[in-house]
């Protein structure tokens, strides 16, 4: 189940398939994640919630504490909508090579992008 090519190249496969069920339903708990991608991926519960605990990690997601019958579980939202994480990956990505690069890369980027827009 590839969910969406574009965020293949930043992001693992499931990480990329977990963000793409999360950014429609906007706050969701492990075991909801896991039921949207159960029935098109062959992937486990807890493979989600490792899954989910590294995008929190790499800031990419937040999360809240929800107290429960069992105790505690994790309620998890994106931190930013699809396009300003979009934005803010090829931002960084765009000031990564300037800083390596510098004008070799901006003059690339001035050749490939005449006239600004």
């Amino acid at each position: 189940m590839k969910m969406d090519n574009s965020l293949g190249k930043i992001l693992s496969p499931l990480e990329s398939d977990v963000l793409s069920v999360i950014w429609p339903s906007k706050k969701m708990k492990v075991r909801e994640v896991y039921s949207v991608l159960k029935p098109k991926r062959k992937v486990a519960l807890s493979s989600v919630a490792v899954i989910l605990d590294r995008l929190y990690e790499k800031s990419i997601v937040d999360r809240e504490i929800q107290t429960c019958r069992g105790g505690l579980r994790y309620l998890y939202f994106p931190k930013k909508d699809r396009k300003e994480f979009e934005k803010s990956v090829v931002e960084s990505t765009v000031n990564a090579l300037i800083e390596r690069f510098g004008k070799t890369a901006i003059n690339y980027f001035n050749e490939r992008f005449p006239g600004g827009k």
